[in-house]
């Protein structure tokens, strides 16, 4: 038996940002290590997703996860018991196997997730590392060179903020920054300048789901404007400093090729929609665009990657759901050139780590990514950098369980810094130039 021979799996019922419930694993190894993992939860879910196992019935809304718990503490655990937690595949092998459905819906996405991740955790804990340079020894690999370059919301719109807005995040992204804490502090000055700019006119509703301001605007382009302002007033240059991204999540407000923009009071279609987007990207410094059309909408999808994709990052979310095989059959249509990856969109991390290997097989950028129910989990910063993903989207830089992993980001920063000898650069340096489609 060896040090990362897993001896007990156990589950307990926590809280997510939202206030509703959420599984966390904890696994113990043989001499004492351990790792922990809380699933998060999506909003806006893309047909394909792993399904979360949700008790149903009146409490909690439905929402319970006290079978899930169990699950773990049963089934799971006796699965696991002696297993070696460094050997990833394997465990995660196990978990799809005892599950023996599609969509992960036996065990459930967010209880496999938690454990997958847990013992990756546990496994890092067990060599004395950090998670993010465990995933880079044990594969052999040399320390990474850059953190993730952050995408980061300004104001919530869509299901995130009660529909006010149909676009579900305005974001952005400081394409002049150079270094990870530069990027943060950019980013905090346009939020504070954005969030006076919307109470001087009576606009600040409150606080989105992932901390981005609630808005009141008139219409979906008012948002942009605005922004625009806010960066200006932050004494950066739009375009220069600091670049739009925007998340459309058009599939919720998309349907058989019509979408509904209820604050602008039209209905489009596929094509309409592509048009008008497009014709912000001429008119706004939009770098990056999320599921601009409904993940049904390939079609779309291919005509709205031929206009821009030279340009700007047309990222696929719910179009892609972080799945390895429908990654390679987007590249083959050209139907978009970046994805999001989420793990628990997977289910596990083995699966994970497939969708990204076939991403960049394809010449697609990636952007890890955060859920809009999450915690105080930093677990996805760590893949970030352990993975060399090019960008981070984990939601505003207000909120606890979104500022504990952007701090976690300028700690990992610091260490980097430190394996490398260096008493200078400790902000964290970023992708180097030519990565994006911006920079070229």
């Amino acid at each position: 038996m060896s040090k990362t021979t897993i001896k007990s799996t156990l589950a307990r019922r926590v809280w997510d940002s939202r206030g509703r419930p959420t599984i966390e694993v904890e696994i113990t190894l043989r001499y004492g290590a351990k790792g922990r993992a809380i699933a998060p939860a999506g909003a806006s879910l893309g047909i394909g997703e792993a399904v979360e196992s949700r008790d149903g019935g009146d409490a909690f809304g439905g929402l319970g996860v006290e079978a899930a718990v169990a699950t773990v503490n049963g089934e799971i655990a006796k699965t696991l018991k002696g297993r070696d937690a460094a050997d990833q595949a394997s465990i995660d092998k196990l978990l799809i196997a005892v599950d023996g459905t599609a969509d992960k819906s036996r065990l459930g996405g967010n209880t496999m997730i938690a454990t997958s991740m847990a013992a990756a955790d546990a496994a890092a804990d067990a060599h004395r590392m950090p998670l993010w340079q465990y995933l880079r020894d044990s594969n052999g690999q040399p320390a990474p060179t850059f953190l993730p370059l952050p995408e980061i919301q300004i104001f919530g719109g869509g299901v995130h903020a009660g529909g006010r807005v149909d676009v579900q995040e305005y974001m952005v992204i400081a394409t002049g920054a150079d270094s990870f804490a530069q990027a943060l502090d950019w980013t905090a000055e346009v939020y504070r300048a954005a969030a006076g700019l919307m109470a001087d006119k009576g606009m600040l509703q409150g606080v989105a789901d992932q901390g981005g301001l609630w808005p009141n605007f008139n219409s979906n382009e008012e948002a942009l404007e605005l922004l625009m302002r806010a960066i200006e007033a932050a004494g950066l240059t739009p375009g220069q400093d600091i670049s739009l991204s925007l998340d459309i999540a058009a599939s919720q407000f998309g349907s058989k090729g019509k979408y509904h923009l209820a604050r602008d009071g039209r209905t489009l279609d596929s094509d309409g929609l592509s048009g008008l987007l497009v014709d912000w990207i001429e008119r706004y410094p939009i770098v990056c665009v999320e599921d601009p059309l409904a993940e049904g909408d390939k079609e779309g999808m291919i005509r709205f990657t031929w206009a821009v994709g030279k340009r700007v990052q047309v990222v696929g979310d719910d179009f892609l759901v972080t799945s390895a095989e429908r990654i390679r059959a987007r590249a083959r249509d050209k139907a978009c050139n970046a994805v999001l990856i989420t793990p628990n969109q997977a289910g596990t991390l083995t699966e994970t780590l497939a969708a990204l290997s076939a991403a960049r097989k394809a010449g697609f950028n990636a952007i890890a990514s955060a859920r809009s129910g999450d915690s105080e989990d930093v677990g996805i910063v760590h893949l970030a950098t352990g993975w060399d993903i090019e960008q981070i989207k984990v939601g505003s830089i207000t909120r606890g369980e979104r500022t504990a992993k952007w701090n976690e980001g300028l700690r990992i920063a610091g260490a980097l810094a430190a394996l490398a000898g260096e008493d200078g650069n400790i902000d964290g340096p970023l992708p180097p130039a030519g990565t994006f489609p911006w920079g070229k």
